[in-house]
């Protein structure tokens, strides 16, 4: 059963264009396979909100016994990855006379990510959405089956000889993966369950199973809300910048993990990345610092489990690149990357900061 389609964005590029493409093919054969399925329900494009983190799963699958969460991407020529798991593609170099590589982020890491999020969510809510059963805390979902794969283009070339084996079976063409998915969830006739005493997989009952897919629905966020409330606050701030004195001139509370330096006031642009070297240099700019030792220049900046985060090379210890608003206050920040830029964004009063 579908319970959300994948909805057309308005995308320039030839490879948002392309990426777009591929989640519409996934959704295409989900649709196909399991429409009218009751113990299959299906979620496209789903993006939700926990502990102040943001994940977006292209593709989540809640069946009878668990979860599986599927990552669509994008890619027409070979790939290619190693023993150490980094992921490599070919360019598209039909002119050249020989192959050029570039590497890319693991989509299986990617995912990875989305469901230890989504984990996290369920355990949260485990009691509203399951309830009790007789009296006593209902099975959580820690012990329910999850799994993850990555649906490539049905065109993409896959060097499956050096591949790891666990990469291997989670990479599967997009005409191959409703077969992968059936042998994943492995669901027979009520009577076969019942005949089969070695089955061991705790399930949710129909009941159940409609709970959690109305719990999920109800978390799923917007993105054209979100960017249009996102246009709205950068068009505010550019008409307020034309219209008012700058903002050097106004006093900026700096915030208990790092200092602020004050600059020449310019809004972010809507993506940071485009900004030319002298446009940066007129943006207020966040300098971060360890919070163990106060090194502020040598570090590495990291994502993990719980966000962004900069690594200190004096002391090895790790610090949350997110923090309150130094404008507001508010502890209702954001941390977004375009490219190498980082910047922290606060939802209250709509500013935002370059991190350097």
């Amino acid at each position: 059963m579908i319970l959300k389609t994948k909805s057309p964005q308005n995308v320039q590029s030839a490879q948002a264009t392309a990426g777009q493409q591929q989640e519409q093919n996934v959704a295409f054969f989900l649709r196909r396979a399991y429409k009218d399925h009751p113990q299959v329900l299906v979620i496209n494009d789903f993006k939700f909100r926990f502990n102040d983190e943001v994940a977006q799963i292209d593709h989540l699958i809640v069946y009878s016994y668990g979860f599986i969460l599927i990552e669509s991407k994008s890619i027409r020529g070979q790939v290619k990855v190693n023993q150490q798991q980094e992921w490599t593609r070919s360019l598209n170099t039909y002119q050249a006379k020989t192959t050029k590589w570039q590497g890319m982020p693991s989509p299986i890491k990617q995912v990875e990510l989305q469901q230890a999020l989504l984990l996290e969510l369920l355990m949260h809510h485990r009691s509203e959405i399951l309830g009790k059963l007789l009296g006593f805390k209902q099975q959580g979902f820690k012990g329910r089956c999850w799994d993850h794969l990555c649906a490539v283009s049905s065109d993409a070339i896959i060097d499956r000889k050096s591949m790891p084996k666990t990469v291997s079976d989670k990479l599967i063409k997009s005409e191959f993966l409703v077969e992968k998915l059936d042998k994943v969830m492995n669901l027979k006739s009520k009577f076969a369950r019942f005949i089969n005493t070695s089955a061991t997989r705790p399930a949710f009952s129909q009941q159940e199973l409609e709970s959690v897919a109305s719990f999920l629905i109800k978390q799923h966020i917007a993105p054209n809300a979100a960017a249009n409330t996102e246009t709205a606050t950068r068009t505010h701030q550019v008409a307020t910048e034309q219209n008012s004195a700058p903002l050097a001139n106004t006093p900026i509370t700096a915030a208990s993990a790092a200092p602020v330096q004050q600059m020449p006031a310019q809004p972010i642009a809507a993506d940071p990345a485009l900004l030319t070297e002298t446009e940066k240099s007129q943006v207020i700019q966040l300098a971060l610092h360890c919070k163990h030792c106060g090194e502020s220049t040598n570090y590495a900046p990291m994502y993990g489990k719980f966000g962004y985060y900069i690594n200190c090379k004096q002391c090895t210890k790790n610090t949350p690149m997110k923090q309150a608003c130094p404008q507001c206050s508010s502890k209702n920040t954001r941390i977004k990357k375009r490219q190498e830029i980082y910047t922290l964004n606060c939802q209250e009063c709509g500013c935002g900061l370059m991190i350097v």
